[in-house]
């Protein structure tokens, strides 16, 4: 039985800021499973951290971190550490994203390659 490894912690970065710069820690919503590397919107109600949907209504239209590990957070709301600015990441290595993420990421300073 052969098995197939995910994407590794922040293995789809390219570069990012000195220190900590390009880091934040988040509070990703209740009720997902979510892999490195997955584009997060923020939703406008509460703060927190969802998978991007470029089709949402709720601020998570707009792509704005990339998460830095997975992160089960199928039974209540986690922590979680997100590239937020001052980066380039592989668009090879992202899980949904679109051309307009891609965009919204660059307006936060992250390019993706």
């Amino acid at each position: 039985m052969s098995q197939t490894e995910g994407t590794r912690a922040g293995e789809f970065l390219l570069s990012e800021g000195n220190g900590a710069i390009s880091r934040e820690s988040v509070t990703l919503i209740s009720g997902q499973d979510l892999v490195a590397g997955t584009v997060l919107g923020k939703i406008t109600a509460s703060g927190k951290y969802t998978a991007y949907s470029d089709v949402a209504s709720n601020g998570s239209e707009v792509a704005a971190a990339i998460l830095y590990d997975k992160v089960d957070a199928s039974a209540g709301d986690k922590a979680a550490t997100v590239i937020a600015r001052d980066a380039e990441v592989s668009s090879g290595l992202l899980t949904g994203s679109d051309a307009n993420g891609v965009a919204d990421l660059a307006a936060v300073g992250i390019i993706v390659r």
